[in-house]
């Protein structure tokens, strides 16, 4: 594959207005941001763009930028938590250790399931020590369930929604493989070519944080992004 189309896939890092613009929720304790999909949340060991060496223009105010409070692969968009100081990452990280925080996710699939909605339960282990994060699945593996819904179908492509009770790495994207109905643009377990298009079709389109004991959760939505748009409508979404 040619290092120009690799390098047409590559997405540069956020000017500070860029990611000002993609904040969905600020309040005092978190952000809730559009990530883009193709932009790693961290620097790799080569480097490259990533999305953290742009948190320094989001402290609104406070000492210190934003940190991860959770992770998205590079290639899936939309709802990211930040912390916003030291204390309040730590609440959330608890929140997402203990599963209170509902994530929902929208793909589109190839094929699609029989039926109109279920519950995935397949544990997962890692592929081989090579391939670092890549998930098999292992019934001697850790536990990982996924509830999934039918949104819409057409042209031998299904829209779903995704949501992860367990946090595995991967989830989604090898249980929709292993079930038969891979994620479109899928380049480790479907059928994506390794650059270009089609990317991946996942996007965390909706979370739901009790961030408060004494209000109500905060409930964040990420607009669907522009190349999920096509496909999505194919399924019959309305576009919003």
């Amino acid at each position: 594959m040619s290092e120009s189309l690799d390098r047409q896939t590559e997405v540069p890092e956020l000017t500070a207005d860029e990611i000002q613009a993609r904040v969905l929720h600020r309040d005092g304790l978190m952000l809730v941001i559009d990530k883009p999909a193709g932009l790693p949340v961290h620097r790799g060991p080569k480097g490259g763009a990533n999305l953290e060496s742009s948190f320094g223009a989001l402290q609104f105010g406070l000492p210190r930028p934003p940190v991860l409070a959770h992770r998205l692969d590079r290639d899936t968009s939309g709802c990211l938590v930040l912390g916003r100081h030291r204390k309040a990452t730590a609440s959330l990280g608890l929140l997402f250790k203990h599963g209170r925080i509902s994530k929902t996710y929208w793909a589109v699939v190839e094929g699609g399931p029989a039926e109109d909605e279920g519950t995935i339960d397949m544990p997962l282990g890692r592929l081989n020590a090579e391939r670092g994060w890549w998930q098999k699945p292992d019934p001697e593996g850790q536990s990982a369930v996924t509830k999934w819904k039918v949104l819409g179908r057409g042209a031998g492509l299904s829209w779903l929604a995704l949501e992860p009770v367990t946090g595995r790495t991967h989830q989604l994207r090898v249980h929709a493989a292993a079930m038969g109905w891979p994620i479109v643009g899928d380049n480790i377990y479907g059928n994506g070519p390794r650059f270009g298009e089609p990317r991946l079709h996942l996007h965390s389109r909706e979370i739901v944080i009790p961030i408060s004991r004494n209000k109500a959760p905060v409930r964040v939505t990420a607009p669907v992004p522009s190349h999920m748009r096509e496909r999505l409508r194919v399924c019959g979404w309305n576009g919003e």
